[in-house]
């Protein structure tokens, strides 16, 4: 049984390739590639003639099998878009697939955008949560996003332009006007890292374009938080009896009582 090599790639500049990486892309018999005009690029700037075959979300069912083949008869690279393999992509699935084979899987390490964002935002890398593409239907982005407002790590999202503008008015709402990186276009020609608060971004990205990687502050830490009056966890449990909504209810109670969105939404999970 061959290897199932993973091979991060550059996420913009082809100079972003760990030596280690060209090296396997050259000595495996099969490289199966999310988007073969993306790896074409690279493999082409470093002279690389390694079979390419594509390997993504459209074909990946009929796919998995050919490559299994092929991994049982030596070793195999899977390189993903942009960045580390498996990780927001159909690769997973294959790596799934292999290890029920029996087949060894080895990390090539290299370009991520989430740690490459982290890296450079300014905010606290201690701990955070990756969020992956944010969800496309609004309802849900913004049921999300109220889910995550107690959370006090950073969190990391990914983005499409036309729904830049979008996700940063649900995130200045749920979240509230928090720090925040937007990376644009992260090692490419025009990389911008944009810093300051959700509703600058706003005023920023006017008309996005490339591709995003959002930062976000977490959280205050809990401390000095204000007392909450038994008449608020009254007035919450009769909002839920009559069915109102957490966003609804929560947005009530902290108008009327002067309370933090992030207090009350915390004690209506623990009220629940």
């Amino acid at each position: 049984m061959g290897t199932l090599y993973l091979v991060a790639t550059p996420i913009g500049n082809l100079e972003d390739v760990t030596l280690r990486a060209l090296r396997v892309l050259k000595e495996v018999s099969l490289i199966a590639a999310e988007d073969t005009r993306t790896a074409r690029k690279l493999l082409s700037r470093y002279d690389i003639h390694t079979p390419l075959i594509s390997y993504n979300d459209r074909n990946k069912r009929q796919r998995t099998p050919a490559v299994l083949e092929r991994l049982a008869q030596g070793d195999v690279a899977l390189v993903s878009e942009a960045g580390t393999p498996a990780i927001s992509d159909p690769g997973q699935d294959l790596v799934r697939a292999a290890y029920e084979t029996g087949a060894r899987v080895v990390p090539v390490p290299g370009p991520s955008a989430i740690t490459t964002a982290l890296a450079v935002s300014g905010l606290s890398t201690r701990t955070f949560t990756y969020l992956g593409f944010l969800p496309r239907q609004a309802t849900v982005r913004r049921r999300l996003l109220q889910a995550l407002s107690a959370r006090e790590e950073t969190l990391v999202a990914f983005e499409a332009p036309h729904r830049l503008r979008y996700a940063l008015l649900d995130i200045e709402q749920a979240l509230g006007d928090r720090e925040m990186a937007v990376c644009r276009e992260l090692t490419k020609l025009y990389e911008e890292v944009f810093r300051g608060r959700v509703s600058e971004a706003l005023r920023h990205f006017i008309e996005p374009r490339g591709e995003f990687t959002l930062v976000i502050a977490g959280a205050p830490a809990a401390s000095g938080e204000e007392d909450i009056p038994n008449s608020v966890i009254v007035e919450m449990q009769r909002l839920r009896e009559e069915g109102v909504g957490a966003q609804e209810a929560v947005a009530r109670l902290s108008r009327r009582y002067g309370l933090s969105r992030r207090r009350v939404y915390r004690l209506w999970l623990d009220s629940a």
